[in-house]
């Protein structure tokens, strides 16, 4: 390489920089590209310096009214791009891992919604990772601020307007015109006011976002909600969680029977909120021990269960954090849908209401500990179920007579740490009466006798039995006939 540069050093007089034409690999770019022959036979592909002199840009083509005609046919369309060049398609609904489309009315600008990331050893938060459909995950990373001030009103990462205001989502991906009824508005869950600096502390930075999308098949997205956590932070960095969460309102006819019409040995129990039937779920964890966002246990019928993982809270949690963290708590121990009704069969349906039975909830008492700077918090859940077999004794039915939700809680100091563990428990209990076993058919009792004389015996005794019984006749018939004589 160095002789080659030494025979294109000439070529510098002229302000360019060649290469030979051999180590140009064309193919790899879409932009025509071609040789330029110099003087002394060499091959050379160069490219030209800037110099205010030359003018190699593309003039631009004058419009009137009498070539107006053929720019509009060719130009003519929703954007300005040349009808050779490959415009973006979208698919008439959303499949798994495509980037959802958001539009912001006030520019009319079509973007897709964000889920930052950390990138590299230092975690830093990288803005323009797309959110996939149906990718329900959680990520975090580090943002570092050279001037807390200044970031503080004016980064809009901080801001919890950012993340929902603005801007709507688009149900399906759409490749024509926006319409109304295609949008649909990110609902904000008491949304924390806008960051500022007090006493050279930056107030409402958020730290958490939680969105979660309802969807319905290739009808799209149907709702979209969002929940903040704010803190305040006085030093040059923040850690920041984002979660997407996607669920669905599952039809009753989409989830298979767990029994017909018993519950069958091993088979999810089913559960009810808000008309939506689904499969009661408890605590599952990931490897490092610490509490799944979405992914849990399914409970299994007649099958005892026990799992604990740990839950990550905020580093710095106050006194008036207190309500926030039970529900949190609450939340994860329940699912993100608690369950209102428990189903009595496996073949249960929503619109039979008494094939359900309503779930029993104890909760624990938040003044059970006399605690001045502290909170009381769920952290076991036991989840207690009667069942019971009825119907005939060669092929009975298991139900479930009820079930009850007990809580079981422990005060949480402050300044607390940042991870709780937490237990659930589910046991099931056999309440069946067995009836006494039915006696058999009943026997013939036969007499045999003690002796070989058994027969005559009896024979005597019938003719002596018989003798005795013509005496007394003859003897009544003779007191009749004197009587009637006399």
């Amino acid at each position: 390489m160095r002789g080659r540069r030494s025979s294109c050093s000439w070529g510098t007089s002229v302000s360019r920089v060649c290469v030979e034409k051999s180590l140009v690999f064309r193919s790899n770019t879409p932009y025509p590209t071609d040789t330029v022959v110099v003087p002394g036979g060499h091959d050379l592909f160069c490219v030209q310096l800037d110099d205010s002199k030359l003018n190699y840009f593309q003039q631009p083509q004058d419009i009137k009214e009498s070539n107006f005609l053929k720019f509009l046919e060719k130009y003519g369309r929703h954007s300005f791009l040349a009808p050779s060049q490959v415009q973006t398609s979208f698919s008439a609904f959303y499949r798994a891992g495509d980037p959802i489309l958001i539009y912001f009315d006030s520019s009319s600008v079509l973007s897709t919604l964000r889920q930052p990331v950390k990138m590299g050893a230092s975690g830093l938060c990288v803005d323009g990772n797309p959110a996939g459909f149906l990718d329900s995950k959680s990520t975090s990373c580090t943002r570092i601020f050279a001037n807390l001030s200044k970031s503080c009103v004016t980064d809009p990462a901080l801001d919890a307007a950012s993340y929902y205001r603005d801007f709507t989502v688009l149900k399906v991906p759409v490749n024509d015109t926006i319409v109304q009824s295609m949008k649909v508005k990110v609902s904000a869950a008491a949304p924390p006011g806008a960051p500022h600096m007090k006493h050279n502390t930056c107030i409402n930075v958020v730290s958490e976002v939680i969105y979660e999308i309802e969807f319905s098949g290739t009808h799209g997205i149907q709702t979209v909600s969002v929940r903040f956590k704010v803190s305040n932070i006085s030093g040059n960095s923040l850690q920041q969680h984002f979660t997407l969460h996607f669920w669905t309102r599952t039809l009753s006819h989409m989830l298979p029977r767990s029994g017909n019409p018993g519950y069958i040995t091993g088979a999810p129990l089913l559960i009810a909120n808000s008309g939506a039937m689904q499969h009661m779920s408890i605590l599952r964890s990931e490897g490092d021990g610490s509490c799944s966002q979405f992914l849990r246990h399914t409970v299994q019928f007649g099958r005892n269960m026990r799992t604990g993982c740990k839950l990550s809270l905020s580093p710095i949690l106050e006194e008036s954090d207190c309500s926030y963290i039970q529900q949190k708590l609450n939340k994860a121990l329940q699912g993100m849908n608690g369950a209102e009704d428990l189903a009595i069969t496996g073949s249960a349906h929503l619109t039979q209401a008494e094939e359900w039975t309503a779930i029993l909830i104890q909760n624990c008492s938040v003044q059970a500990v006399n605690c001045t700077s502290c909170c009381m918090v769920p952290v076991t859940l036991e989840i207690q179920i009667l069942w019971t077999k009825v119907g005939l004794l060669s092929n009975p039915q298991a139900q479930i007579l009820g079930a009850r939700y007990f809580y079981r809680c422990r005060p949480l100091k402050f300044p607390s740490r940042t991870t709780v563990p937490l237990t659930t428990v589910v046991t099931f209990t056999d309440m069946t009466e067995w009836p006494e076993p039915p006696r058999g058919q009943p026997q013939m009792h036969w007499k045999l006798p003690f002796d070989i004389f058994f027969p005559f015996k009896v024979a005597l005794n019938l003719e002596r039995s018989y003798r005795d019984y013509l005496a007394v006749c003859f003897f009544l018939i003779l007191i009749i006939a004197s009587i009637l004589c006399f």
